[in-house]
C-alpha cells in the first residue's frame, strides 16, 4: 500500500510510504502460518501513525495563515506558496508557482542595497536579485532580515524573513525556504518609538537650549544640596566645567557656604525662595553678587527630586544701588546744606532787617518834615521790597525741596478774595486804576482747601497786573470749570490792560528770575520769582496756570485749582478789625516782661515798641543770664530770641520749663522771636516749650497783640479759651492750644483762618 501527500502540483517534493501486503496475526504466508509476522506488523503500524502525525503537522504549518511560507527550487523558482503567503501578498499559489522567484515580489531597491552590502562583505560581486536574498543561506549561514514585499495590488508591507537552504541526503541544495512574518505592527511600533524618541530628543534639545540660552546661571540639586546639572552661565560664574560641578555641594560655589546651605534648606522647607542674595566665587578669585531664586521639583509620582535654582548676576544693580544711595546721600546733604545756608542767611538778613524796618516804623511815628517823611517812606518801601524778596526765595526753596504741605481747611471764598483785593487796592488807587472782582453765580462760597496758598497766588498775579499797568484797570473773575469734575475745579482769571508780553516770551515769565524784557526789571523792579512760585503752587494744588498776552493791549493770566465744596450753609463773612499801629490794644495789664535778645539794635527797637505801654521790661543778653533772672524774678511773659551766644533761646526755654516743673510753677508764656522762617521752625520752637512763634522783622502792632493775647495765659482764662486744666499735661502743650490772635492779623485786617494758614501769610 502506498500513501502520498503532495503539496502543489508536480512539486516533486512530498512524503511517500510504500508497504507490502500485511495480514492478521498468525496469517499464513505462502500457505504457511508465520507467528513472527505479528510484532513486525505492530511496529509498522506505529511507524505509519508517526508518519501520519508528521504529515499532518507539516500540512498545518504549511497551511498556516499567520506567516508566509515560500519554497523554491535551487534556481529560486517558487514551488510552494502557502495560504499565509496568499493572504499577505494577494497572489494565489497558481499565480506564482513555477512562474516567478521571491525576488520578483520584493522591493528592488532593497535588493540593490543588500547586494551591495553583501558584495562588500564577501569581497565579490553579488547580484541584486534572488542571489542576494539567499546568499548567506546558500553558505549554510542562518539569515534573518527585514524585507519589504510588494503585494499584487502594488502596495507594500514590511516583513521579517528567515531564509533556509533545503538539502537532500547528499547535502546538495535542492531549494530554499523563505518564512516571512508581517512586520507592519512591529514596524509601526518601531516608527512610533522612533518618533517618540525623536520628540524626546527634540524636547531635550529644546529644553537644553532654553537652559543654555538663559541669562541666569541655572542649577539643579538633589534633596541633599548636591549639584545634578548646570548651564554654561553657571560654568562662567564659577570658572568650573559642568563635569566638575555635577556631584559637588551647591554651597561650595559661594563665599558664605553656611548661608548658601541655609538657602537650600529654606527652599526645601518653604518650597520656594525669592531674591535671596549670595556672593558666588570663581576659581580665579572673582566674586559676583547674585540674586538666588529657587523652587522644588518632583517626578510624576510627586516624589521630591531636588531644587531648581537660578542665580542672576546683580553686580551692576548693586553698584547702581550703591551709586544711587551715595547720590541720594549727597543730594540730601546738599539739600541740608542748602537749608542750613538759607536758614543762616534768613537769620543774618532778617536780623538787620528787623532793625531797619523797626527804626523806619518808629521814625514814621515821630514829627517829621515833609521831606523827611518822604525819605522815611522810601526807607520803609525799600525794606518791605527786600523782605518780599527774602520771602520769595524762601518760598521757592520750600517748593523745590517739597517742604510745602497744603492745608485742607474750610474757608470762605468771598472773605479771602476781599482780603486780597484790599491788600492790592492802595497801589491800584495810587496809579488811578480800576480794580474789580467778579464771582460767577454757580461758584460756592464755602470751600475746602488751602486758602493761604490761594491768596498768595492771587496776590502775586494781581500785584503783577497792577505793577505792569499804567492806565485802565485790573479785574479778577472766578468761574467754575464745566467739566463735571469732583471736586469741582475753579478757574481764576486775572485780566489787565498793561504793557503786554511778546508771544515768544510768554512761557519765559514763569521761569525763575526771569521777566519778559531785561528793561522791565529796571523800569518796574521785582525779582522775577512771583510767577515762578505761583506756577509751582498752582501745580502743587493740582491745577495749571497759563498766560495769553498782546503787546500794548494787556495780559490775561488764568489758573485752575480743584476745591471741595463744604456741604453746610454759606459761611458768614468776617468783619475786619482795624489795628492802628499807633494805638496799643485797649485795657493793657501791667506786666513784667523778660526780654532775651543779644542784638543791641533789636533790643533798642523792642524797648521802643514797648515804650508807651504799662509793661516793665528787663533785658538779658544771653540765654544763661535769662535763666538766672527767670529763676530769681517773677515774670508774666518772656520774649525769647532763638539764636544767641553762650546759650541759645531753645536751650534756655527748655531749662526754664524744667525749673517750672521741678518747683511746681505755673507755665509762663514764652514767645520765640526768631529770624528763621523755614519749614519746621515753629514746630521746633513749640517742641522746646515756647508758647508762640514770631518771625522777624516784627511789626509793633503784631508784637503788642501777641503780648496782649498771651499775657492772659492764667489758668482760669486759659480754660475759658479752650485749655483744659490738666496737671499732667506739659505746660507747653496747654499754651500751644491757644489760638494766637496776632497770627491772624495781616496788614491791619483780621480774618478767620487756621493757625498755619495765618503763619504762612504772616511771612509775606
Amino acid at each position: 500500500m502506498t500513501n502520498r501527500i503532495s503539496i502543489g502540483p508536480d512539486t516533486g517534493i512530498g512524503l511517500r510510504s510504500a508497504m507490502g501486503g500485511v495480514g492478521d496475526a498468525g496469517q499464513c504466508v505462502d500457505g504457511k502460518r508465520d507467528d513472527s509476522i505479528v510484532p513486525e506488523r505492530e511496529a509498522r503500524s506505529q511507524t505509519d501513525e508517526s508518519i501520519l502525525k508528521s504529515v499532518a503537522l507539516q500540512t498545518a504549518i504549511l497551511n498556516s495563515a499567520n506567516f508566509s511560507s515560500i519554497a523554491t527550487d535551487a534556481k529560486g523558482v517558487i514551488q510552494i506558496f502557502n495560504i499565509g503567503a496568499e493572504r499577505m501578498l494577494g497572489y494565489a499559489a497558481a499565480d506564482v508557482i513555477n512562474i516567478i522567484t521571491p525576488a520578483d515580489i520584493s522591493d528592488p531597491q532593497e535588493l540593490i542595497v543588500r547586494g551591495q552590502a553583501l558584495s562588500l562583505e564577501a569581497k565579490s560581486p553579488i547580484k541584486p536579485g534572488f542571489e542576494a536574498l539567499v546568499f548567506k543561506a546558500s553558505r549554510g549561514i542562518e539569515d534573518i532580515y527585514p524585507l519589504t514585499y510588494i503585494r499584487k495590488d502594488g502596495t507594500r508591507f514590511p516583513a521579517i524573513v528567515s531564509v533556509t537552504a533545503l538539502r537532500d541526503a547528499e547535502e546538495t541544495i535542492i531549494g530554499y525556504l523563505l518564512i516571512g512574518t508581517d512586520n507592519t505592527a512591529r514596524k509601526r511600533v518601531e516608527e512610533e518609538q522612533k518618533q517618540s524618541d525623536q520628540s524626546l530628543r527634540d524636547q531635550q534639545f529644546y529644553t537644553r537650549s532654553l537652559i543654555e540660552s538663559n541669562i541666569d546661571a541655572l542649577i539643579t540639586t538633589d534633596a541633599y544640596g548636591i549639584i545634578t546639572d548646570v548651564n554654561r552661565q553657571m560654568e562662567a560664574l564659577t570658572g568650573s566645567t559642568r563635569d566638575e560641578l555635577i556631584g559637588a555641594p551647591f554651597k561650595d560655589c559661594f563665599t558664605d557656604p553656611d548661608r548658601a546651605e541655609a538657602g537650600i534648606n529654606r527652599v526645601l522647607l518653604e518650597k520656594s525662595v525669592t531674591d535671596y542674595e549670595l556672593t558666588a566665587w570663581a576659581r580665579d578669585g572673582k566674586q559676583t553678587f547674585v540674586s538666588f531664586n529657587a523652587t522644588t521639583f518632583y517626578d510624576r509620582t510627586r516624589t521630591l527630586k531636588g531644587v531648581f535654582a537660578s542665580a542672576r548676576d546683580v553686580t551692576e544693580r548693586k553698584r547702581f544701588e550703591a551709586e544711587l544711595k551715595a547720590a541720594r546721600v549727597a543730594a540730601e546733604s546738599a539739600s541740608q546744606t542748602k537749608s542750613a545756608f538759607l536758614a543762616s542767611m534768613s537769620h543774618e538778613i532778617r536780623t538787620p532787617m528787623n532793625a531797619i524796618m523797626g527804626i523806619a516804623d518808629l521814625l514814621a511815628k515821630t514829627t517829621l518834615s515833609q521831606e523827611q517823611d518822604e525819605y522815611v517812606q522810601i526807607f520803609r518801601r525799600s525794606g518791605q521790597n527786600l523782605l518780599n524778596l527774602i520771602n520769595d526765595i524762601l518760598d521757592l526753596s520750600k517748593v523745590e525741596a517739597s517742604q510745602i504741605e497744603l492745608e485742607h481747611d474750610a474757608f470762605s471764598l468771598n472773605d479771602h478774595l476781599k482780603a486780597v483785593i484790599e491788600l492790592v487796592t492802595p497801589r491800584a488807587l495810587e496809579k488811578g486804576l480800576t480794580l474789580s472782582c467778579e464771582i460767577a453765580a454757580d461758584v460756592s462760597n464755602a470751600l475746602v482747601g488751602d486758602s493761604a496758598r490761594l491768596e498768595q497766588v492771587l496776590f502775586n498775579l494781581l500785584g503783577n497786573a497792577i505793577k505792569f499797568t499804567e492806565t485802565g484797570g485790573v479785574s479778577l473773575r472766578v468761574v467754575r470749570v464745566p467739566d463735571g469734575s469732583v471736586p469741582p475745579t475753579l478757574r481764576f482769571i486775572v485780566t489787565d490792560t498793561g504793557i503786554g508780553i511778546e508771544c515768544d516770551k510768554v512761557a519765559a515769565v514763569f521761569e525763575r528770575f526771569t521777566q519778559a524784557d531785561s528793561s522791565t526789571t529796571r523800569r518796574f523792579g521785582g525779582s522775577g520769582l512771583g510767577l515762578t512760585i505761583s506756577r509751582q503752587l498752582v501745580e502743587l494744588m493740582g491745577g495749571r496756570i497759563s498766560c495769553v498776552s498782546v503787546v500794548g493791549q494787556g495780559s490775561v493770566f488764568t489758573f485752575t485749582a480743584p476745591f471741595e465744596v463744604l456741604e453746610v450753609p454759606a459761611m458768614p463773612e468776617t468783619t475786619a478789625v482795624l489795628a492802628h499801629p499807633d494805638t496799643p490794644p485797649a485795657a493793657l495789664r501791667q506786666l513784667r516782661i523778660l526780654m532775651v535778645e543779644d542784638s543791641p539794635d533789636n533790643r533798642t527797637i523792642a524797648l521802643a515798641y514797648l515804650k508807651d505801654t504799662p509793661y516793665r521790661t528787663d533785658v538779658a543778653a544771653t540765654g544763661a543770664i535769662a535763666c538766672e533772672m527767670f529763676t530769681t524774678g517773677e515774670y508774666d511773659l518772656v520774649l525769647m530770641d532763638r539764636q544767641m551766644p553762650v546759650m541759645d533761646g531753645l536751650t534756655a526755654t527748655r531749662a526754664m520749663r524744667a525749673w517750672e516743673k521741678i518747683n511746681g510753677r505755673r507755665p509762663t508764656p514764652i514767645i520765640a522771636l526768631t529770624a528763621s522762617a523755614l519749614k519746621g521752625d515753629r514746630e521746633i520752637c513749640v517742641a522746646a516749650g515756647c508758647t508762640a512763634y514770631l518771625s522777624k522783622p516784627i511789626k509793633q502792632e503784631v508784637l503788642l497783640r501777641a503780648i496782649s493775647d498771651y499775657s492772659a495765659a492764667e489758668l482760669p482764662s486759659l480754660q475759658k479759651r479752650g485749655v483744659v486744666n490738666d496737671s499732667n499735661s506739659p505746660p507747653e502743650e496747654k499754651l500751644a492750644q491757644v489760638e494766637p490772635q496776632y497770627l491772624q492779623t495781616i496788614a491791619g485786617r483780621t480774618f478767620s483762618r487756621s493757625r498755619k494758614h495765618a503763619e504762612q501769610l504772616s511771612l509775606k
